[in-house]
């Protein structure tokens, strides 16, 4: 089973319910129970609980504020190829190729979700 924290800047819960729509799963979310000024929902935490991974994510970001970079993506073992095409279109919302070639062959595929979220998938039986 795998599990990631991840931090999103105002846009947790839009986030989170799209991992479900990729994942399926149970999502929960604790919001501030006090009102802001922009009436935006604020989640202190959110929890998707999916078979094979379990994605926790919070709006609050650290004092520096988020920062996007390239050393570190979610790795995701998926079971077959067929398993991980379906999750490549569904994360990129695309039935398009992440890149050129024939990446069936591929032992990782690493692509960048709406969220800005990287994610590496392999697969289990190569």
């Amino acid at each position: 089973m795998s599990a990631v924290f991840i931090t999103f800047s105002g846009n947790c819960k839009k986030a989170l319910t799209f991992y479900q729509s990729c994942f399926g799963g149970v999502l929960q979310v604790k919001s501030f129970e006090k009102e802001f000024p922009s009436n935006k929902e604020i989640v202190v935490s959110g929890s998707l609980l999916a078979e094979g991974i379990t994605i926790h994510g919070s709006d609050l970001v650290h004092n520096e504020g988020r920062k996007l970079g390239n050393y570190i993506s979610v790795f995701l073992g998926c079971r077959d190829r067929e398993q991980r095409r379906e999750l490549i279109e569904k994360l990129t919302g695309t039935k398009k190729k992440p890149f050129d070639g024939n990446y069936d062959e591929q032992k990782l595929i690493e692509l960048t979700d709406p969220f800005d979220v990287r994610w590496v998938l392999g697969v289990l039986d190569q």
